[in-house]
């Protein structure tokens, strides 16, 4: 393994790092506790919406203002997910990826996902979402982290993932060879994220 993982609250851990101590954030705080103002914008149906999210884990435990500012003092760049949801915390920009999903028919979650990028630049992403074996709710597909390191990261660069879910951010990280640090809170998720890492570095050691 080329990096961390660790089970815990990365805002226990952070105040820890020195300034700039990583070279590139990737994150994807949680954002989907409000439901019934998804279930609005979307063309799911809002029953359905509400059943999924008691599905869920700690969506309750929104990322404020402290989280944000460590953010920034840890991370000499960041790519943040769901920017849409955090405007009053990092403030109007352009610079943005747009993640297209291609979601066809009537699904419950939004067709594009809006990423913040502090390095001044904006591009548009195409890759389905719609066929992954999920081990989490808004698991994102390797490929998608892979095309942001390959874009948005250096040769020897240390990643960091505050909110790491499925894991799908730190077997992106081990493919291309980035050593990183990851966070996830939720125990069950973490042991089912952890579960996946190994299965793929098992993997690797048999090709």
């Amino acid at each position: 393994m080329r990096g961390k993982f660790i089970n815990g609250d990365c805002m226990e851990y952070l105040p820890k790092y020195e300034d700039n101590h990583f070279d590139l954030a990737i994150v994807d705080p949680p954002y989907g506790q409000v439901w019934g103002n998804l279930a609005d914008i979307t063309s799911g149906n809002k029953k359905k919406m509400k059943n999924f999210y008691k599905q869920t884990k700690a969506w309750d435990f929104l990322p404020n203002k402290d989280y944000f500012k460590e953010l920034s003092r840890v991370s000499k760049e960041r790519l943040i997910f769901g920017y849409n949801y955090f405007t009053d915390f990092i403030g109007p920009t352009n610079d943005l990826i747009v993640w297209d999903k291609m979601i066809t028919g009537n699904e419950m979650f939004l067709r594009f996902e809006l990423i913040y990028s502090s390095k001044n630049t904006s591009k548009i992403f195409r890759l389905s979402n719609s066929k992954l074996d999920k081990v989490h709710p808004t698991q994102k597909p390797v490929a998608l982290y892979k095309w942001l390191l390959k874009n948005y990261a250096k040769e020897g660069d240390l990643i960091l993932d505050t909110h790491v879910g499925s894991a799908s951010s730190l077997i992106a990280c081990e493919d291309m060879g980035f050593d990183y640090v990851g966070f996830e809170l939720d125990k069950d998720y973490y042991q089912a994220a952890s579960k996946r890492l190994e299965n793929y570095l098992a993997q690797l050691k048999i090709f």
